[in-house]
């Protein structure tokens, strides 16, 4: 979202946008988008837990060659997500400075923001989709072809009801609550959506008190939306966003379960605290107008045992972890220092 958006925020009610492009890419090629491997380019930021479900569902299922990545910069300016983490600014198979000029080639004048996760089809220079909502989704189920032998069914069609259930409230409470809330225009507002965000929390909390997972005994798409607030509440959401009832760390149950998913492959190599916090307080400059970017919280803990195993559960199913994190997309391991 282009920096007038930004400071916006905290002077007008938030609202979430529908995704404008959303277009599938399916195995029966439906929506015209054929599955084909290295045809098309993720672009996400790592700041962002919206596209980190695409990046931890990406590697889980290993399409890492399949569907190549790009990572934006997760400081925005007016133009918003760039590319000037990359050599010369542009990304180097698109050959684009900003991810809104494969939105312009898709569509001159496209109502609504620049967001991500957006697929790039690399032959046109043209975005294909920015639904959040649905991608990580298809690639779960639309893109077995080309999954690693060893791939866990994260949309397992047996338990599709009671994930989508789960997710529709952990999404209108948890991963768009904090966001209501850290937007609040005035304390009635505030207070609402801060109420709906410790609400929803806690009832995931005593959910989880004796299962592992949220549906079932593996992991799943539900697991994912959800871990991906709580990786950034304490650095993020707890201060920035003013959701201080209590911190991620000070809740037994979602502590422990959170540690389980961050030390489990696939979730927390694919974690950047340094991206995820220069963004929220870089970025959002009306509701944090100093732009100044807080030295804490100590983020060791996310390493510690968590006891989790007594639950049993099988993480990957009848499947196998993924395999070491290709190292042109390692990230720094901030949880290392004291």
């Amino acid at each position: 979202m282009p920096d007038d958006g930004n400071a916006a925020y905290g002077h007008v009610s938030f609202a979430r946008s529908k995704s404008h492009f959303a277009d599938r890419i399916t195995a029966d090629v439906r929506d015209g988008w054929p599955v084909e491997a290295g045809r098309y380019r993720l672009v996400v930021s790592r700041a962002c837990p919206w596209a980190s479900r695409a990046v931890i569902s990406r590697r889980l299922l290993g399409l890492e060659e399949a569907l190549p990545m790009a990572v934006a910069d997760p400081v925005q300016d007016d133009r918003s997500w760039r590319f000037t983490l990359d050599p010369g600014g542009r990304d180097p198979v698109l050959g684009i400075r900003y991810l809104a000029e494969a939105y312009e080639a898709r569509e001159k004048g496209f109502p609504g923001g620049v967001s991500v996760p957006a697929v790039v089809d690399v032959p046109s220079g043209k975005l294909v989709t920015n639904d959040y909502q649905r991608l990580t989704l298809d690639l779960a189920t639309e893109w077995t072809a080309l999954h690693r032998e060893g791939a866990p069914d994260l949309y397992p069609r047996e338990l599709r009801g009671e994930i989508d259930r789960v997710m529709a409230e952990v999404y209108e409470d948890v991963n768009n609550g904090v966001y209501r809330t850290g937007f609040a225009v005035d304390q009635e507002e505030y207070e609402g959506a801060c109420a709906g965000v410790f609400r929803r929390l806690e009832r995931v909390a005593a959910r989880l008190e004796g299962q592992r997972y949220l549906v079932g005994d593996t992991i799943t798409e539900a697991d994912i939306r959800l871990f991906t607030t709580l990786v950034r509440f304490d650095a993020v959401y707890h201060g920035h966003f003013k959701c201080n009832r209590w911190k991620l760390s000070e809740n037994p149950v979602l502590w422990a379960y959170a540690r389980d998913l961050f030390r489990t492959p696939g979730f927390g190599d694919t974690v950047d605290f340094d991206h995820i916090k220069r963004h929220y307080y870089r970025v959002h400059t009306g509701i944090n107008p100093t732009g100044i970017v807080p030295l804490g919280p100590d983020l060791s803990g996310w390493r510690s045992p968590h006891g989790r195993e007594r639950l049993g559960g099988r993480p990957f199913g009848t499947g196998t972890p993924p395999g070491p994190v290709p190292a042109a997309e390692a990230v720094p391991d901030l949880t290392a220092q004291p």
